[in-house]
């Protein structure tokens, strides 16, 4: 599509029509101005007395009413040219002029420039906030994103195909979206958490590459870095494919391509590092570690094992080194310790380096060789901060992970042209759920466990067995997960059985799947990537509900068409629901 400057350029002197909204208008006495704006761009109409029909209608027009207008195009006078404007050069001398349709003030503010309107206001009236430029832009830029990667899959012999929508119950980490049955009372849909199911189908059904622009529908509370209720994934999936790397090499180079070909960005290294999820905790504190930065945590629970000081008296003792952090305020470290809290730390500990002095409310408790211990193995300099971490090992990891992110945050340490790429592989197959006190799955129940039956039946805590499953992470966000399948009914059977379920559960739950494994179910291996996060990367933005034409609030609530909302009995009654009252 061409913009509105390349299209007035090809037509010097000559007729053109136009239509759009008045995006401002300048009444000089004698000549009206107006800036005629649609999604290609803005372009100045001047109307004279000389078309009276013309400057009547111009008098009368305000911002944002629909107009159209027939004209010649000419170029600007040297004093007059604005160049702020892709067509500051240009201008439409108008001989004739339609008002199509009126519009009342508005409620939001339809232009980049000025105050912005709050979000809930902008919610409400996306209609009238999708008018922006830049709202414009994204709309634009996210078809190109969609039509980026179809290109890549179609080129690497994937075959597109649509899963349903209306599917069954699964089991995939969140809670389902559940559609009642109207011919069949008392049974109900569910919307797909992801097109899960089906597309290990579709190997079996002798598909040798699949892929979809999948909706995916999940009741999960809202998150900072996903839409509540819906999103879209690229999933796909590979038949006769037993290992995990395959899929990576396969699928990595398309993001490699997003980021460099279609963002403009730039990677932070030219191959994609591989990490095993016990590497990362251990280094980062999180399973989706930003590496734009380094930060990373430095174990000194042997070399402070003997320490007299209580708070290290721990089963873990960790550190972060903060380059440049002794110039932290009292302020700002009160606020990182605060921070900690939150997150279950008793406290923050910390030494400043400065002028080859150690200052910190903690090193009259340490020895000197602790401090020098503390000094190499962290190999903190002059101007440096060390921030510690002390307790199970588990929390120290996690919550030394939140305070590496603060620490980046404010450095400003996140280049946002830069983008860092990694895989985290082997992944627990079970976690243990502290809220219910037992095992779960900790990823994906359709995942195949690194050794099999063997590894189910004889390794004795099922904590350490380890499933062939891989995330890829892009600047501290999870973007894309994956696993190679299971495809035996036996091993399904046995996994789901470590953790309580019965033969009858798994065939009521996955009868389709565990029929359709014992007809020739060949191995395959995928993933999907979350693509809203991904295009918010590549776009710089950092509210994942500015990248869609039409988002819920935080909280769930689609403001403009006011839902979720109230039905009509009526509907109730031919789904078979019966309501009950609301908690007093």
């Amino acid at each position: 599509m061409r913009n509105l400057a390349t299209q007035l350029k090809a037509n010097p002197d000559q007729p053109v029509h136009l239509a759009g909204w008045v995006n401002s208008r300048r009444d000089h006495g004698g000549l009206i101005f107006i800036d005629l704006r649609d999604h290609t761009g803005i372009i100045q109409l001047v109307i004279t007395p000389d078309t009276p029909a013309a400057f009547k209608i111009a008098e009368t027009l305000r911002d944002e009413f629909v107009i159209s207008a027939t004209g010649i195009v000419r170029e600007r006078a040297p004093e007059l040219r604005n160049l702020n404007l892709p067509t500051g050069n240009l201008e439409v001398v108008v001989s004739e002029l339609s008002l199509i349709n009126k519009s009342e003030p508005l409620p939001v503010n339809t232009h980049d420039e000025g105050a912005p309107s709050s979000e809930e206001l902008r919610l409400k009236y996306r209609f009238l906030d999708l008018r922006r430029p830049s709202a414009q832009r994204i709309l634009k830029r996210r078809a190109e994103f969609y039509r980026f990667m179809r290109d890549y899959m179609d080129a690497h012999d994937f075959i597109e195909i649509t899963t349903p929508i209306l599917a069954n119950s699964s089991p995939e980490g969140a809670r389902d979206f559940l559609v009642p049955s109207r011919l069949h009372p008392g049974q109900f849909y569910a919307l797909p958490q992801a097109p899960q199911q089906f597309k290990q189908l579709l190997m079996v059904g002798g598909v040798p590459r699949y892929y979809q622009i999948a909706p995916c529908f999940r009741d999960e509370d809202p998150r900072a870095d996903r839409l509540y209720g819906d999103f879209y994934q690229l999933d796909l999936e590979m038949s006769f494919v037993d290992d995990g790397e395959v899929v990576r090499q396969t699928v990595e180079p398309l993001i490699q391509d997003l980021v460099t070909k279609f963002a403009g960005k730039r990677l932070l290294t030219p191959d994609v590092p591989r990490y095993t999820y016990r590497e990362v905790m251990e280094k980062y504190g999180t399973d989706k570690p930003d590496l734009r930065y380094g930060l990373e945590l430095t174990d000194l629970t042997d070399a402070l094992r003997s320490s007299n000081f209580k708070v290290f008296q721990t089963p873990c003792v960790k550190a972060i080194r903060v380059p440049g952090g002794a110039k932290f305020t009292r302020k700002q470290i009160d606020e990182f310790t605060d921070l900690a809290r939150r997150h279950g730390a008793g406290g923050l500990a910390y030494i400043l380096y400065e002028n080859d002095t150690v200052r910190s409310p903690i090193a009259k408790f340490l020895t000197e060789t602790e401090l020098t211990t503390i000094q190499n193995l962290t190999g903190a300099e002059n101007g440096d901060a060390v921030f510690f971490g002390a307790g199970e090992r588990a929390d120290v990891n996690r919550i030394l992970g939140v305070m590496r992110i603060a620490f980046a945050d404010a450095l400003g340490l996140k280049d946002d042209q830069v983008v860092a790429l990694c895989w985290v592989v082997d992944f627990p197959f079970y976690e243990w759920d502290d809220g219910a006190e037992k095992l779960d799955f900790g990823h994906n129940p359709f995942s195949l466990p690194k050794g099999g039956l063997k590894a189910l039946r004889e390794t004795d805590d099922k904590l350490q067995i380890v499933a062939d499953q891989y995330d890829m992470v892009m600047n501290g966000y999870e973007i894309c997960s994956g696993a190679v399948r299971n495809y035996n009914p036996e091993i399904m059977y046995e996994a789901f059985g470590i953790l309580g379920y019965d033969h009858d559960y798994v065939a009521q739950r996955f009868g389709g799947m565990l029929s359709a494994f014992k007809f020739g179910a060949p191995p395959h291996a995928g993933c999907a990537f979350g693509i809203d996060r991904i295009f918010m990367v590549l776009e710089s933005i950092t509210n994942i509900r500015d990248i869609v034409a039409f988002p819920k609030n935080g909280s769930g609530v689609d403001l403009m068409m006011n839902s979720p909302s109230p039905v009509d009995p009526d509907q109730l009654t031919d789904a078979g629901i019966q309501l009950l009252p609301a908690d007093e």
